[in-house]
Formats: structure tokens, C-alpha cells, sequence
């Protein structure tokens, strides 16, 4: 009863994700060209390769779990005594459900990084950012079921009509995204940072009907953040990202306490373990008497830890679900990998930009 109720649940779901939301991660900070296109090349090494994966509901779906990954790479190229450009492109896919619903997106990305006053270690950068690509999304028909093809008795039969005219069921679209980042760095222990990105300007259309179009909603991304010292060895580093996109929010945030074992000018051997929290709206589509409504509920609390060995970066976290939904579940909800490589070169200018 509890799997067939999840089912349920995940089918729903997967239905709103067709009309357009956007995949997502619960390490935000080590995704950051999915975050956000201006924090390309934001960083204190040249180049940057980052790599994430994401697996939900496994302990139900088994091999249909919902599966996400991403791998990107950027680099920093300095221009005139203080600004920046950065340059990176970005790959990622997500598969959910058994009907193999599929996302592949191929894109580049490019900033420019201007300060706005400062000295030699203390500066406030403005940066523009924005994005460009192709996506490919695909679907099984083959392993669609309608309510049309059961047949009254509880079994399902799929050689009755569907009822849909589904006549695409592979296409590509453009895609394109900006955003703006601010952020300032007080010293080499303690800064802040504010960022909003703009995704879909173009508002593609990403309908499997010939005869209809559904357009892709745009995305509306805020996030903050930054590392605050309470020693040498000790800071704290928190953060919060909100995601506005049609009918979906979502508001992750949280802090980890980052121990400093051994550093130097461009390296740091560091451990991180902290906790989140993700609310999400519970959205109530209209009928034609009723009227659409929405309530912030928490969604799930999320367990981090995150080790960096010299230019090495991994990081671990949990997502035990606390929704309703907990009762198919039983808190099961998802795990996530990153991986960060970084490669360090002579910096001469004192600027350190914040930790992502």
C-alpha cells in the first residue's frame, strides 16, 4: 500500500515536472554554473571541474529511481589590474520515473567580474553572468499509463486508447539564462556574498503535443551566503538559495561549521559537516468555482559533510523527507555526491573570493 501510494505520489510529481521545473541540488554550493551563470570562474584557483550526482527514492523505485547529474568546468582569466573574466560550459541530465522521462542539456557560460572599490585585500566585486544552450528531453510512450486504459476492475490494460495525442516524443530546444552576483571579501577568513539569476528568458516550448504548446516556466534563483571566522581553525559557513518558478517555490537553507586542519596561500585541507532545511509550497491547482492555493511546508532536512584535501573537494548529504509523503517513504529521500578539482596557479593580487 505504501509503494503503491508513493507511485502515485511520484507519478503526480513527475507530472508537474513536465510542464517545467528545473532539476536541483541539494549541495547547492557545489553546483555553482547550475546555480547561478555569473559565479563562472568566481573562485580563488584558474580552473575549476566540478561533478554532482543526485539519487531519489531508490529504497522504493529500486531501478527507477529519479537520477540526476551534472559535470561542468570553468576558468578564471584575469584582465586589466583587478577584474575578471570567466569562461566554463556545463553538461547535465536527469532520468525520472519508468516511463524514462529524460532532460539532456549541453551549455557555455561566461562572466566578467568587475571590482567596485577595495584595496589590495579587502574588495566588492559586481559580476554579470550568463548562459546558452541545447536541451534534448525524451519519453517511453510505450510505458505511459492513462486512466483511460484501466479497465474498472482495478488492472490495467494497455492496448485500450489512450486518449492523447502524444507525437513527440524526443525534441530539442534553446535555452538561455542570466544573472548577477555581488560579493565581498573582508579578509582571507570572512566574506559574504548575494546572487539572482534569471532562467529560461526565452520560455522554450517543451510540450510533447504537436497541437498544443506548453512553455518552459522561467526561473527565478536568489541565494546568499559566506564564511564567517569564530577562529583561526573554526568558521561558520551558511547559506540560503529560493527558487520561483510558475506555481513551485522552494527555500533551502542552512549552515555547516568548517574546521581548518592545514593551509596556505592557494590550498586548504578543511572538513565541513552541517544541516538544512528545504520548505517547498504545497500547491493546489483551481478548478472553475475554486480558486489556486499554496502553503510553505518543510520537505525534507538534509545531513552534509563536505572534505577539502589540498585541491580536492567532497561532499556527502542526505535528504531524510519529513512530508507528508514520509508515510510512503518512511523518510527515505535522496543522496547526493559532489566533486570539485581545482588547479592553482601564481596569484598576485591579493583578492581571495569567497568559498563555493
Amino acid at each position: 500500500m505504501k509503494k503503491n501510494l508513493l507511485l502515485a505520489a511520484l507519478t503526480l510529481l513527475m507530472g508537474v515536472s513536465v510542464m517545467g521545473q528545473d532539476i536541483h541540488f541539494s549541495q547547492f554550493y557545489m553546483s555553482p554554473l547550475n546555480l547561478n551563470p555569473a559565479l563562472t570562474g568566481v573562485m580563488n584557483c584558474n580552473d575549476r571541474f566540478v561533478a554532482n550526482y543526485r539519487n531519489q527514492w531508490a529504497s522504493i523505485l529500486k531501478s527507477n529511481a529519479f537520477t540526476t547529474y551534472s559535470a561542468s568546468y570553468d576558468r578564471k582569466i584575469p584582465v586589466g589590474q583587478y577584474d575578471y573574466f570567466g569562461v566554463g560550459g556545463t553538461l547535465w541530465g536527469d532520468v525520472a520515473g519508468e516511463a524514462d522521462f529524460q532532460t539532456l542539456q549541453a551549455r557555455l557560460s561566461g562572466s566578467y567580474s568587475r571590482r567596485m572599490g577595495g584595496d589590495r585585500d579587502l574588495a566588492h566585486y559586481l559580476v554579470f553572468g550568463a548562459d546558452a544552450g541545447i536541451t534534448q528531453r525524451s519519453i517511453d510512450f510505450l510505458k505511459l499509463r492513462f486512466g483511460t486504459q484501466h479497465d474498472g476492475a482495478g488492472g490495467f490494460d494497455g492496448s485500450l486508447p489512450s486518449g492523447e495525442s502524444l507525437a513527440r516524443d524526443n525534441f530539442i530546444f534553446a535555452d538561455v539564462s542570466a544573472g548577477l552576483l555581488w560579493f565581498t571579501v573582508l579578509n582571507k577568513y570572512n566574506s559574504f556574498f548575494a546572487g539572482v539569476a534569471y532562467h529560461h528568458l526565452n520560455s522554450p516550448d517543451v510540450s510533447f503535443k504537436q497541437d498544443s504548446i506548453v512553455s518552459l516556466y522561467s526561473k527565478l534563483t536568489l541565494h546568499a551566503g559566506g564564511e564567517f571566522a569564530i577562529s583561526e581553525n573554526l568558521g561558520v559557513v551558511p547559506g540560503i538559495v529560493a527558487f520561483k518558478q510558475g506555481p513551485s517555490f522552494l527555500l533551502n537553507l542552512g549552515s555547516s561549521l568548517r574546521f581548518t586542519l592545514a593551509q596556505d596561500n592557494f590550498t586548504s585541507n578543511t572538513f565541513q559537516v552541517g544541516a538544512w532545511l528545504r520548505l517547498v509550497n504545497n500547491y493546489l491547482g483551481g478548478s472553475e468555482n475554486t480558486t489556486a492555493s499554496s502553503s510553505l511546508g518543510a520537505d525534507a532536512v538534509i545531513i552534509s559533510t563536505r572534505f577539502e584535501y589540498q585541491n580536492f573537494g567532497i561532499g556527502f548529504s542526505y535528504d531524510w523527507n519529513v512530508s507528508d509523503l514520509n508515510v510512503a517513504s518512511n523518510g527515505n529521500g535522496a543522496f547526493e555526491f559532489s566533486l570539485i578539482y581545482t588547479l592553482c596557479g601564481n596569484e598576485n593580487r591579493g583578492v581571495y573570493c569567497p568559498s563555493f
